[in-house]
């Protein structure tokens, strides 16, 4: 099937490390950032981005819908209500759009059994938010695809993640790091290959949209499914000779005792102890980024990290 040639992108969430990233992949293609405050030139560009001012926190904002695609890196819980808004406002404009891709988290289905407050209300507002995305766009017909990601780490930019670097500040704090046996596995993904997807997920859409068979929420992951404790050490051997995080040893303690040692702050911090327990699960399994960009798999981590 033909392909379109490729469509303006409005991006949402440009601040964060994959809109970033989509940035500096996007290269000259057409591409509108939006948010409440222009953005920065990209690095060795002297001229900042087109930008359209919007707030989506702002209901009684102008809620006129852009053109060609609409890819969200920004909350999905606040981005869903400002594209219903968007598409009762002007239904016409929102017809016209070419699709949207939005950024959810993999924690609508690794912590859908949590039990603390703060991780129940956070998988309510991701599932309620996927919802009504998938009802406006289906309404009017509109391609979408919800991505789901698992662990992003790593650094566009001058933007980092907040996962994967707090381990690697963890590592250079402490000489000594007990983990449950070897840990859960994992499949961390680099914002850099969640940009490439969704700017691939753009230019593969056909007249009829995306592809039927494949489903609306797409849960995806890095190409390397490694154990906690592997995904730590190879983070350490990550860092520049000399790092203090490469002295920090890792000790696997059996899981009961490491329980144990964890039960008091059941107590003290319910959100903290389920946190620990989720080390010892398996959070993998998702679909690997290189078996959607048809590449070669990238071992983690894939480079540049976060300081």
């Amino acid at each position: 099937m033909a392909l379109l040639s490729p469509a303006p992108i409005t991006l949402f969430g440009a601040t964060t490390p994959s809109g970033q990233a989509l940035i500096e992949l996007a290269g000259g293609r057409p591409l509108v950032v939006a948010g409440r405050h222009p953005p920065r030139p990209p690095a060795g560009e002297s001229h900042p981005l087109p930008f359209l001012p919007c707030d989506l926190e702002d209901a009684s904002g102008p809620h006129q819908a852009p053109t060609g695609w609409l890819v969200s890196f920004a909350p999905i819980w606040s981005f869903a209500p400002w594209l219903a808004r968007c598409a009762s406002h002007d239904p016409a404009g929102f017809a016209a759009l070419q699709g949207v891709i939005a950024c959810s988290s993999s924690s609508v289905i690794t912590k859908r059994f949590a039990a603390n407050g703060f991780d129940r209300d956070l998988v309510h507002r991701l599932q309620q938010a996927e919802e009504q995305l998938a009802l406006t766009c289906s309404t009017q017909s509109r391609p979408l695809r919800i991505l789901a990601p698992t662990l992003i780490y790593g650094q566009a930019g001058s933007l980092g993640d907040r996962n994967l670097s707090q381990l690697r500040q963890l590592l250079r704090r402490l000489p000594l790091l007990p983990l449950p046996g070897h840990g859960g596995l994992r499949q961390p993904i680099h914002c850099r290959q969640l940009a490439a997807v969704a700017l691939h997920l753009t230019d593969s859409v056909t007249q009829e949209g995306f592809d039927p068979s494949q489903p609306v929420h797409l849960p995806i992951g890095g190409d390397d499914t490694l154990a906690y404790a592997t995904m730590l050490r190879r983070l350490q051997n990550a860092t520049e000779p000399g790092d203090a995080a490469r002295r920090c040893r890792l000790l696997a303690l059996p899981p009961r005792l490491f329980l144990t040692l964890a039960a008091p702050l059941l107590l003290l911090s319910p959100k903290t102890f389920e946190a620990l327990l989720r080390m010892s699960a398996n959070l993998s399994g998702f679909t690997p980024v290189h078996r959607i960009l048809g590449g070669p798999p990238q071992a983690f981590p894939v480079l540049p990290l976060a300081p």
